[in-house]
C-alpha cells in the first residue's frame, strides 16, 4: 500500500486517514473535502492522479489541519506512531510537518518495527526534521528545492532560519550543495532537487540533470514542486526503482507544466489535469 502524509492550513480540520479520492478541484479523504491548491493537497492530487493512470490502487492518505503551531501536527506523529508497527504500507511519502525531533524519533521507531521496510520520501518538513534528528540517511529520497538543499548542506545550521549565509540560495552552486550534503550525512539515499533545472543524485555525485521544457511562467506558479514529489512517489510505489521514477517524475511535471499553458492565472490544479497526457509521453513514446 501506498499512503502520502501531510497537513492542511485550517485549525479546524480534523485528524483524517483513508483513501484518497479525487473529485475536480478538490480531494476527497475520509468523507472531507479539501481544495488542491498547493502543498500537501497538491502532493496528493498529484499522486492520485498518476496511480490512476497506471491502474493502481488509489493511494491512503493521512491528515490533519495545523496553522504553525504544531498541535495537529503533534496528534498525527502520535497516530502514526500507533498505526506503523502493525501497517504493510510499502511506499510512505511525508509532506510539510511542524518539526519536532523527539516525536519524529517516536514516529520513526514505528517504522522499524513494521513487517517489512517501506521506501520513505520526504519533503520540505520532514526534511528538516530528518536532518535535525541525525536521521536524514534512514530516507531513501528527499525531493528539495535550492534553498531547503542549502540547508542541509549546512552541517552547523540547527535550524533552516539559520543557514549559515555563505551557503546561498544560488541554482549554480546546487552541484557543490549536492556534494556537501552528502559529505556531513544530510540527505537520503537519492535527491530530487527541484529547479530551473532538476538534478538527480545519490552519494556518488550528479546522475542525471532534466532542464527541459522549460517554462518561465512556472516559476511564481506555487505547488509545482508539490506535484512532482506526488509524481515521483507514485512512481516509486507503481514499482519503478527511485533513479529512474525521480528522472521520468523530473520530465513528467516539467511537460504537465508546459501543456497547460501556463499564465500568471494559472493555478497548480491546471498542471494536475496535464499529468495523464504527460505520463502518456513519458512513459509509452
Amino acid at each position: 500500500m501506498f499512503a502520502l502524509v501531510g497537513t492542511v492550513p485550517e485549525d479546524k480540520f480534523p485528524l483524517a486517514s483513508g483513501t484518497v479520492v479525487l473529485e475536480g478541484e478538490e480531494i476527497i479523504v475520509a468523507n472531507k473535502r479539501i481544495a488542491v491548491n498547493r502543498g500537501t493537497p497538491a502532493m496528493i492530487a498529484a499522486a492520485a492522479v498518476t496511480m490512476h493512470y497506471l491502474g493502481k490502487p488509489a493511494p491512503y492518505c493521512f491528515l490533519v489541519g495545523d496553522i504553525g503551531d504544531g498541535v495537529g501536527c503533534k496528534l498525527l506523529y502520535k497516530h502514526l506512531e500507533e498505526y506503523l508497527p502493525s501497517s504493510t504500507l510499502a511506499t510512505l511519502a511525508l509532506h510539510y510537518f511542524q518539526p519536532d525531533v523527539g516525536l519524529f524519533k517516536k514516529m520513526l521507531a514505528a517504522v522499524k518495527k513494521m513487517p517489512l521496510r517501506p521506501t520513505l520520501i520526504a519533503d520540505a518538513g520532514f526534511m528538516y526534521v530528518a536532518k535535525m534528528g541525525g536521521d536524514a540517511s534512514t530516507f531513501d529520497l528527499f525531493t528539495p528545492d535550492a534553498g531547503e538543499l542549502a540547508y542541509l548542506a549546512d552541517e552547523k545550521a540547527p535550524h533552516p532560519f539559520y543557514t549559515r549565509g555563505f551557503i546561498l540560495h544560488d541554482e549554480n552552486l546546487i552541484p557543490d550543495l549536492i556534494k556537501r550534503a552528502y559529505q556531513y550525512n544530510n540527505a537520503a539515499s537519492y535527491l530530487l532537487v527541484k529547479g530551473a533545472k532538476d538534478y538527480i543524485a545519490n552519494r556518488e555525485g550528479i546522475m542525471e540533470i532534466v532542464d527541459s521544457p522549460n517554462e518561465e511562467a512556472l516559476e511564481p506558479i506555487g505547488g509545482t514542486g508539490d506535484t512532482l514529489t506526488g509524481v515521483v512517489s507514485a512512481l516509486i510505489a507503481a514499482g519503478l526503482d527511485i533513479r529512474t521514477a525521480s528522472v521520468k517524475a523530473a520530465k513528467i511535471n516539467r511537460l504537465a507544466g508546459s501543456y497547460a499553458k501556463p499564465t500568471p492565472a494559472t493555478q497548480v490544479y491546471d498542471i494536475i489535469k496535464q499529468i495523464p497526457p504527460a505520463l502518456e509521453s513519458v512513459l509509452n513514446h
